[in-house]
């Protein structure tokens, strides 16, 4: 990267910011905090865009899917699978190349634009008097700021809509939660994973059937009508349909597939193959034993357990925890965010600033370090609240009391 230092002196800024926010009970207004949120990604979308390094999925990927739809053409066909999603986010990439933008700042503009968003939903998942701090400890959170702004992955899209899921639930509206969820699995398959505890919040059978049904409408409504915006045969969607929510077998990324290939990427398909039973049979295992807490307790054990054992990972999957830990703090989830945060960093910053030898050299200790990540994950997840009658423990659920000392913000 041209800027290391600057850059990281701004993740270290939020990363401070966000954590006294939540040590320290801050409460500043939501002006305040989308404030402080938008000028910290403006300011990084700018020394980004500016950047002679791109990462690779965004500057080829990402920016083919957009060009797909631009030509007309499906993005899934024409990036050969690399695009394999739904084609709703290349359509937004598509309108920012075709308003003569620059694809660093076009295929930035959206997530960018999902995270300031997930800045007011992140403080109406936490609620009461936990809002304030968890919506400002978002807008500085230097994950959320790597992953929307620097490598401008989808992720940030997908938590946009699926927050707003829950907050629907939450008000028993189902048939709008839904809408929400679906529009989150037209971003990206993983959050299907979470469609139990959405339904689980929601007050019966009926508004549970109202989710699902709306959870189906929206990711088929985009199937559909792709023949009506896109040279796609009605034959042709069978194909695509292949490639939807697939993943190639690629593991050495984190945790133990990189201890096995020695901190490096490797096609083993046996081994992710296996990894994906262990990690399907411990996300049922945790929802069964998290079935009585908070349902966003219950999400934040599923992300977490899922990143501690999953076979194969980018660090953009850091990110799907962190509006739920945020909005519901457990007793390690601080130590758990600086680390995960400090992990990221090391890989989108400094490793970024070697050539490909280097950038190698340095993968197999990065990737083999994440152990530790995983370590204080293991203790964030909310292990004493899998109860109803624990989770008002005051040790555990609610940040520190506002000090009448410390002026507000």
């Amino acid at each position: 990267m041209d800027h290391p230092v600057i850059t990281a002196s701004v993740l270290v800024a939020g990363l401070l910011l966000s954590a006294l926010s939540l040590w320290r009970g801050w409460r500043p207004s939501l002006g305040r905090a989308l404030a402080v949120g938008i000028a910290l990604r403006l300011f990084l979308l700018i020394t980004a865009a500016a950047d002679s390094w791109q990462p690779l999925d965004f500057a080829n990927g990402f920016k083919a899917a957009g060009q797909a739809v631009l030509a007309h053409q499906d993005p899934v066909v024409a990036t050969h699978g690399s695009w394999h999603f739904l084609p709703m986010i290349p359509y937004l990439y598509g309108l920012g190349l075709r308003a003569g933008l620059p694809w660093e700042i076009a295929g930035r503009l959206v997530t960018v634009a999902a995270d300031i968003a997930l800045i007011p939903l992140v403080g109406k998942l936490a609620g009461g008097r936990n809002a304030p701090a968890a919506r400002f400890a978002y807008a500085c959170n230097p994950i959320a700021l790597m992953v929307s702004v620097i490598h401008g992955q989808i992720e940030p899209v997908a938590l946009a809509f699926l927050v707003a899921a829950y907050v629907l639930a939450r008000g028993g509206r189902g048939g709008w939660a839904g809408a929400m969820f679906g529009f989150a699995l037209s971003t990206g398959s993983w959050p299907v994973i979470l469609l139990p505890p959405l339904l689980a919040l929601l007050p019966d059978w009926r508004e549970r059937l109202r989710g699902i049904v709306m959870t189906g409408v929206v990711p088929v409504f985009f199937l559909v009508t792709m023949p009506l915006v896109l040279k796609v045969s009605w034959s042709d969607l069978l194909n695509v349909a292949r490639y939807l929510g697939g993943v190639r077998p690629v593991v050495g990324e984190w945790g133990w597939t990189a201890w096995m290939t020695g901190g490096n990427w490797a096609l083993a398909p046996t081994a992710a193959g296996v990894g994906q039973v262990v990690l399907y049979a411990t996300l049922l295992a945790v929802m069964w034993l998290w079935r009585r807490a908070d349902r966003v307790d219950m999400t934040s054990a599923v992300l977490l357990a899922f990143m501690i054992v999953t076979p194969r990972m980018g660090a953009q999957y850091l990110l799907w925890f962190v509006p739920f830990l945020i909005a519901r703090p457990t007793r390690f989830s601080r130590p758990a965010l600086a680390l995960a945060a400090l992990w990221a960093g090391l890989g989108y910053i400094y490793l970024t600033h070697f050539d490909d030898v280097g950038w190698w050299q340095n993968h197999q200790w990065w990737s083999r370090s994440s152990v530790a990540v995983i370590a204080l994950l293991i203790l964030a997840m909310p292990w004493s609240r899998r109860r109803p009658a624990e989770t008002t423990d005051p040790a555990t659920v609610e940040p520190r009391p506002f000090p009448s000392h410390v002026p507000q913000l």
